[in-house]
């Protein structure tokens, strides 16, 4: 047996590109900056000042800081299709909560939610693409998770004046737990030098 006869069967054809092929790229950098520029969307070959206008343009009435989720499809003939989310879920539930960073340690509570902030946040979310199959049951449970996770406490009701102090002494907690951060990192700088 010839070596060339062996390996004949595995000879594969060559590649040639699909017109339809699409490649899915998820950009959050541009979508937490509000503005697209070309040195971060190095996306494949497409006009990249055409896609920062259609960007900036599309995304011109938001906020600067919200984390916008966005798909980009380039398509083989250097087309695309952006497609951009509304912000994730924990950034809703924090803002909701009032709050900046979710729970330190497990079982702790960083916040607190009502159920009519939960059903809010619910139908923004069912808005998005990927939860399109999803009913709003189902999406409040989605949620309810994704605030265990966060630990953010959903309850019926809140009284202001009583969570204004939780937030009071949340936020001493928050600092007293960076600068401990801050301690370690400093710390173990001075060990690597």
């Amino acid at each position: 047996m010839l070596l060339g006869e062996r390996s004949m069967g595995l000879v594969a054809p060559p590649f040639t590109p699909v017109a339809d092929a699409r490649l899915s790229i998820i950009i959050e950098l541009c979508a937490i900056n509000r503005s697209c520029e070309p040195q971060c969307c190095n996306l494949r070959n497409i006009n990249i000042e055409k896609f920062c206008k259609d960007f900036n343009k599309r995304t011109s009435d938001i906020k600067e800081g919200i984390p916008l989720p966005c798909r980009v499809k380039v398509k083989s003939d250097r087309s695309y299709n952006l497609v951009i989310h509304n912000p994730p879920a924990t950034y809703y539930l924090k803002q909701a909560a009032g709050i900046q960073k979710g729970k330190i340690k497990k079982g702790e509570v960083a916040g607190k939610i009502t159920f009519k902030h939960l059903y809010e946040i619910a139908k923004i979310k069912l808005e998005d693409p990927p939860n399109a199959l999803l009913n709003l049951e189902q999406m409040c449970q989605m949620i309810v998770g994704i605030a265990r996770t966060c630990g953010i406490e959903i309850v019926r009701e809140i009284d202001p004046e009583e969570y204004k102090q939780f937030l009071k002494d949340r936020e001493a907690v928050v600092v007293d737990f960076r600068e401990k951060l801050q301690l370690a990192k400093e710390s173990k700088l001075l060990r690597t030098n």
